[in-house]
């Protein structure tokens, strides 16, 4: 015999991502996500959902939850996702997601779910009081993604094992259950410039919505007022910015400022250092919050109105969830069939 290569997978372009409404999305969502989805919708078919079941391997207030859903789907909106080009919907209104998570559950081994990494992270020293969710999360993730047979998921440093397990688990039921190129090999979207956004007070801490400090991370809901002052305060060092970017890379909360500019102002890190070199952080803050108010100011106020409006928000939701059951029900009745269950 000889070894012939997988059978590519031969149906359409999609892109598939989502966030987990776990709290106020910040200015590192904005650029490392919310910018990229609203380019590729134009680009390729995209199915963005809120993750709301990957957000209770956590505990989480069920009085809130829905409002959190709401509140995420209203950057998605806000950030300029057209609900009429991409699919924009709640993970949990689609039970197909699940279904399938169980189907994977009995594809993917227990030695491939040892090796994440974000479990060992989130779990920390007390790992047998997590929840066996958070354990088996990026199953159900691989699930979201192959339940719509995506084939670029755009991904950060801290999601790309997780995807090489979703390509795992498609390879082995490809192979298993003998349907050579029925699943897609997702491949990652690298997000370019700010991709990765760093804590206002720590540069080499990338920034987060469960940091304690309001005053680490720049909330999409802030005002003009609030983003001003959290820039005006954010860590830096005594030293004039320099003139080489291995210079930069040495200062990790001067490379995250210039970082942040160059990506609000869609240039390179390169071009804003040949354009600020030499100058100290009391001429370079203020023209980065200049440029930061000019870029989310309207992206705050769009995310308030969409608030006030949850019916809207609601109505939206509501049909981007049929859609998405639209496309996702005949892939998992033919998943079914392959696996051999009832009916």
């Amino acid at each position: 015999m000889t070894d012939q290569a997988p059978v590519a997978y031969a149906g359409p372009a999609r892109v598939l991502s989502g966030v987990q409404p776990t709290g106020a999305l910040h200015l590192g969502n904005y650029l490392g996500a919310l910018v990229k989805f609203t380019r590729l919708q134009h680009e390729t078919e995209t199915f963005i959902f809120v993750a709301d079941m990957h957000a209770i391997t956590q505990w989480q207030d069920p009085k809130l939850l829905k409002s959190q859903v709401r509140e995420i789907a209203a950057a998605y909106l806000a950030s300029g996702l057209d609900p009429k080009v991409a699919t924009i919907f709640p993970q949990s209104a689609v039970t197909a997601h699940a279904e399938l998570a169980w189907i994977f559950n009995c594809v993917a081994r227990l030695g491939w779910l040892d090796r994440m990494t974000q479990f060992k992270e989130k779990s920390g020293k007390h790992k047998e009081r997590a929840s066996v969710g958070l354990y088996t999360y990026p199953v159900l993730q691989a699930a979201d993604i192959l339940l719509y047979k995506a084939t670029q998921v755009p991904v950060g440093e801290d999601q790309r094992q997780h995807l090489e397990l979703t390509r795992d688990i498609a390879a082995k039921f490809n192979h298993d259950y003998e349907v050579p190129g029925f699943f897609p090999l997702p491949e990652a979207l690298t997000q370019g410039p700010g991709a990765r956004i760093m804590s206002l007070r720590d540069g080499s801490a990338k920034m987060s919505k469960s940091d304690p400090s309001d005053y680490s991370r720049i909330n999409l809901t802030d005002d003009a007022d609030a983003i001003v002052q959290k820039i005006k305060k954010a860590r830096t060092d005594p030293e004039p910015l320099p003139e080489t970017m291995d210079e930069l890379k040495a200062r990790p909360e001067a490379n995250n400022l210039v970082g942040i500019y160059a990506a609000l102002d869609g240039r390179t890190s390169e071009a804003v250092l040949a354009e600020f070199a030499g100058q100290g952080f009391g001429s370079f803050k203020p023209k980065l919050a200049d440029l930061a108010v000019a870029k989310l100011g309207s992206v705050g106020e769009a995310m308030r109105g969409y608030m006030s409006d949850p019916a809207e928000i609601d109505r939206i939701l509501d049909a981007g969830a049929a859609r998405a059951r639209e496309v996702a029900a005949p892939i998992l009745a033919e998943v079914k069939q392959i696996v051999g269950f009832w009916g």
